[in-house]
Order: C-alpha cells, then structure tokens, then sequence
C-alpha cells in the first residue's frame, strides 16, 4: 500500500467528477474522520452517570444469558458487563455496536439527540478531527460534491459529531433504535451499517456513484471496495492485513493539526 498526500487523492476524486458526474465521497467515522470512538464515548457517559433506563432492562438480561454471564447490578453495571465481554471476545463486535444503539431504550429522541450532542463537545470531537480528511471534506464541499458518514455507532452521536466536520444530519446512516411516538426502543432498524452493511444501507440511501471511501479499519472493506478511490486513514492492523483484497488501496498521509 503506498502513502499518498492529500492533494494527490484529491486530484484523483476530480478526474472521476469529470468522468461521471453527480457523485459522492463516503467515509466511515471512527478513527477515520476522527480520532478514537465516539460511539464508546456516548457508552460511557450514559453508564457513568447510572443513566441506563428500565426499558433496556429485558434486552440485556436477553444478551447477558445468552452469552452466559451474571444478570446482577444495576442497569450500567450490567451493561459494562456486556461491553467488557465484547472486548474479551466473548461477544461479537456486531451486536455491540446494536446494543450501544438500543441502551437508550426508554429515552425520548430528542433527548438522547441533547445527550449526545453533549458528549460530542465534552469529549473534544472537533478537536479530534483529522486535518487530512478535514481538508477533504472541505474540498468536497468547494466542489458541490456530497459526504455521507456511514457508521456502526449510534445515529444521535454520529450526527453530533458529523455536525462538527460540516457535514449534515440528512448525510449521516448510522445505527439507528427503533422508536414509538418519539421514545426509544430496546431495538434497533436492520440492517446497521457494519461490515457488509455498509454498502446495504448507503445503496438504499443513494445510487449515486461513488467516487472515493475513507475508512481505517477491516469492517470498512465492503465500503471500500464499492469505491472507485478506496483510502485508507491511519489504518488499523487489520485492514492493513486484508489489504490485498482490495483494488489499488492508497493510505491517506497523516498531517499534524497546526
């Protein structure tokens, strides 16, 4: 895989405007238009603060006895629980990311979109964003072509941070709970944008071409693959280890915030 600046890739993006027009950039979000997991970090701050609702209550007791751990503690405690089996392997990255989405099960909408955007801006997302897809992004929209973030983490978080980067909540597909009169449910809209996904829920979004995918890690492959520009952004072992099933993988050249 060889290293390229920003500038190169952006030249690249623009010979294929000009071949098709009425394309779009699609990237992934954590770890690749922003540093660490936004996702992890809404997790958290719900459970640290004991926030974790009843109505969740049944889906991880579900989870938890499926995957044969203790259904004791409190609602966060039991969660944590579920998070630290899936970081021991026990349980599927997958159905993580689904329950970090449907934890907020009993929450309104527009109060766990609060929360979110909440996080977003104490946790230092806008200072976490990386400039070399920052400078893309901004590129993009000097030139009238859309970005779309397509994430496994929670819609309301993804959209917080999205807003950060410049890019619109009606571009962001991102795990998503369903919901009843404005009130979160203890499940979420399938498929979620992981793996495979990826391409499923951002295909029944738009057709439009995709020009260029940015992503760091191995579940960003099939997105990836769909593009005519495939990059990588700081990637992760794991993608750097699949990399030779991909068309002509380019990695992004980091730069140092100024």
């Amino acid at each position: 895989m060889k290293m390229e600046h920003v500038e190169q890739t952006l030249e690249r993006i623009a010979r294929e405007a000009r071949a098709t027009p009425g394309g779009l950039l699609a990237f992934d979000g954590d770890g690749t238009l922003w540093s660490g997991d936004v996702g992890d970090d809404l997790f958290m701050a719900v459970t640290g603060r004991d926030a974790v609702r009843d109505a969740a209550r049944p889906r991880m007791e579900q989870v938890a006895a499926a995957h044969g751990l203790e259904l004791e503690g409190s609602h966060s405690t039991l969660a944590r629980r579920l998070f630290t089996a899936f970081q021991a392997g026990r349980i599927a990255e997958h159905d993580i990311c689904e329950m970090a989405t449907w934890l907020f099960a009993g929450w309104e909408v527009e109060e766990l979109r609060a929360f979110a955007r909440g996080v977003v801006e104490s946790h230092g997302v806008a200072e976490r964003v990386h400039p070399e897809v920052r400078r893309v992004v901004d590129w993009a929209r000097e030139n009238d072509i859309p970005c779309y973030v397509v994430s496994a983490s929670p819609f309301a978080v993804v959209e917080a941070a999205a807003r950060v980067v410049g890019i619109p909540s009606e571009h962001v597909i991102a795990s998503t709970p369903q919901s009843s009169g404005g009130t979160v449910l203890p499940d979420v809209i399938a498929p979620i944008p992981y793996g495979p996904g990826k391409v499923t829920c951002l295909r029944a979004r738009t057709e439009r071409p995709l020009y260029a995918a940015f992503g760091d890690n191995v579940f960003d492959l099939e997105l990836l693959t769909e593009s005519r520009v495939p990059v990588a952004v700081r990637p992760k072992p794991r993608l750097l280890e699949r990399a030779d099933r991909l068309p002509p993988l380019v990695q992004l050249h980091p730069v140092t915030a100024r």
